[in-house]
């Protein structure tokens, strides 16, 4: 078998389609040799952590598209990354993989069958070491001050992000840095978080005309991007800004809060309530087009303005890439005195809506909706606009309408609604809702069950906190890994798979076994539930070691070290409903806590006993379910906090 894995945004994924699968010739050869499968990555990510791991191990790297060739029982012996259609750049050429492979595999077959058996034993046990701690996990602060330290180590200091190019957003870190500034006051932590924020938004990974972020940047400086737009990075980086905000009041970030939010809403939104995966990087067969200009083009359109803008946004005529321009604000533009920005890049804007589209990839996925349920309820807290929070509720209904199943099917892991492409365009298969025999993945549920858990926050209403608790019961019960208390990626039940992995670091999305470690610490606490607390523990301190040595692969799991390093303390709006005191309490930056409110009284959540229904507005600052006397306002519960 030839498995090829890809995703419809993927540059070089659409190069090799071009180049060589509907090559005529080369397809003969394909279709007369092996069985051709072609595999949407977004739609398998199952598959694709396996396959993955085999050709980093074959090859030394990887990346997509992923080619990678099997024995008929599914087991990897050979791949690569993308193949020329001809000899170049030290790559043999695709024809020439495909005879050689078909060749050893007919005269050798007995050593490739061996070797495909050590590959998947390999995978099998691939991974950092986990330590499973005995008796209680104790962290410390001199632990986390490693990681911190460890981290920055790492930290570009000039261009802000971590390490060289290609450089990727990173979220994970920039939260942790923050807390660490929280937790610390180290101010050099706030600043690289704050400086690799400000990078990102003054730079061609943000879309400086319409809002949202590319997928990572090229270079070191945050100029050329990959332009393909993925729903889950502007999902991260939503929930990134707005803490960022929380703690800065910096204007910049609610600006590109405000503009990222209206991206996804404009481009990648349903209407009925869902969210597409990804825009391409390429319109009309080249990277890029939809979103660079010509000087010329820019004078033609702005006349007079068009000076200003261009010295702005650091266009020339002979441009910043490929010869053209990407628009980024460099460190010496000087915002425009006399010229109307935001009129500029309007008009600009309404000539870019005239050329040809990048294509939408229209699946809806599950962990990625849930990812941006997440977002909007992080940019309700930080600014307070209630179109996020009715936005969250109206997604999370949609979840629940379109992708609840039951039995291994208990969420679905991908949705299509009718094409809006007119039929299947590369890795995204757009045919309809046939994907629903998908059973949702591990970090589905995850991201899932912390969606519920920031809905409960901004709604008050305790139903999603009950929803978390069932699903956390769920996927204990179906994911759990006995000897270590980590979880697989899938379902017990699911038997299409050669080997059942643990993912457990953080890459462009968080680990799931990390957001459930999260996710059990906080659940754990609301519903006084100590073997979830425990579990929690004893995961994160199970990686302690490794996450001490590589914090920036284990941000999520740094985070989470905090909840246990520091005080967790319990939080509730008692009495009768305070609009403006729920809202200015959410704005406040406060990363280890819960939050309830009594609006809705329930037997199972141990905090709100006791806790007045009714009358006066009032703060309860708990811990370990002891709570100190009620406070009226925000600004006396952040005393008492500080003052404990």
């Amino acid at each position: 078998m030839l498995v090829s894995i890809g995703y419809s945004a993927c540059h070089w994924c659409h190069v090799m389609e071009r180049e060589s699968f509907e090559d005529p010739q080369t397809a003969e050869i394909m279709n007369r040799l092996f069985v051709n499968i072609k595999i949407d990555r977004e739609e398998r990510p199952d598959l694709d952590h396996i396959y993955m791991d085999a050709v980093q191990a074959i090859a030394g790297n990887g990346g997509w598209p992923l080619n990678v060739f099997l024995t008929p029982e599914g087991k990897p012996f050979y791949g690569g990354t993308y193949f020329p259609p001809v000899n170049m750049h030290n790559r043999p050429s695709w024809k020439s993989v495909l005879e050689n492979i078909s060749t050893a595999f007919r005269e050798k077959r007995n050593e490739i069958e061996e070797q495909a058996d050590n590959l998947t034993n390999h995978i099998a046990g691939s991974g950092f070491e986990i330590r499973v701690p005995e008796g209680e996990e104790v962290f410390t602060k001199e632990d986390v001050q490693v990681m911190y330290e460890q981290l920055m180590k790492t930290a570009d200091l000039k261009n802000g992000g971590f390490g060289g190019a290609p450089k990727f957003p990173q979220t994970f870190s920039i939260r942790f840095l923050l807390q660490s500034y929280y937790y610390t006051g180290a101010t050099e932590a706030l600043y690289q978080a704050c400086l690799s924020l400000d990078k990102m938004i003054y730079g061609g990974i943000y879309d400086q005309l319409g809002g949202g972020f590319a997928r990572y940047s090229t270079d070191s400086e945050w100029l050329a991007p990959h332009f393909e737009k993925m729903l889950y990075d502007n999902a991260l980086l939503v929930i990134a800004l707005s803490e960022a905000f929380q703690l800065t009041q910096k204007p910049d970030y609610s600006k590109a809060i405000r503009e990222t939010m209206n991206f996804v809403q404009n481009e990648l939104y349903s209407k009925k309530g869902g969210f597409y995966s990804a825009l391409d990087a390429d319109s009309e067969g080249e990277e890029g087009k939809f979103y660079t200009w010509q000087k010329k083009e820019i004078l033609d359109i702005l006349g007079e303005e068009a000076k200003e803008f261009c010295a702005y946004y650091d266009v020339s005529d002979k441009g910043n890439w490929e010869g053209k321009n990407i628009l980024r604000v460099t460190a010496n533009g000087q915002r425009p005195t006399t010229n109307d920005l935001l009129t500029s890049k309007r008009k600009l804007l309404a000539v870019r809506a005239q050329r040809i589209r990048p294509q939408l990839d229209d699946k809806i996925l599950l962990g990625w909706n849930a990812l941006m349920i997440t977002a909007c309820c992080k940019a309700f807290a930080a600014l307070g606009d209630e179109n996020y929070r009715i936005l969250a509720v109206k997604s999370m209904v949609f979840l629940e309408e379109k992708m609840k199943g039951q039995g291994i099917h208990y969420f679905i892991h991908s949705y299509n609604e009718e094409s809006k492409n007119g039929g299947d365009k590369g890795y995204a298969g757009n045919i309809g809702n046939v994907k629903s025999n998908i059973p949702a993945f591990l970090d589905d549920y995850a991201y899932l069950i912390e969606a519920f858990i920031q809905l409960q926050e901004v709604t008050g209403e305790a139903q999603w906190l009950i929803r978390a608790k069932e699903l956390t019961d769920w996927v204990i019960e179906n994911f759990s890994e006995a000897e270590t208390g980590y979880f697989y990626y899938t379902h017990e039940g699911q038997d299409d798979v050669i080997i059942r992995k643990r993912e457990i670091y953080d890459g462009a999305i968080p680990s799931g076994n990390a957001v459930m470690a999260s996710n059990l610490l906080y659940l754990g606490t609301v519903f006084d539930l100590n073997e979830w607390k425990r579990r929690a523990a004893r995961n994160a301190g199970g990686l302690k070691d490794v996450i001490k040595r590589y914090p920036g692969s284990f941000g999520v799991w740094a985070t989470v070290i905090n909840g246990f390093t520091y005080p967790l303390y319990e939080v509730v709006l008692a009495g009768s409903h305070s609009e403006e005191n729920h809202r200015e309490f959410l704005k406040k930056a406060i990363p280890n806590r819960v939050f309830q409110l009594t609006s809705v009284t329930h037997p199972e959540l141990p905090i709100l006993r006791n806790k007045p229904v009714q009358g006066p507005s009032q703060f309860f600052l708990c811990r370990d379910y002891s709570c100190q006397q009620p406070v009226k306002e925000v600004s006396e519960l952040i005393r008492l906090i500080k003052n404990s």
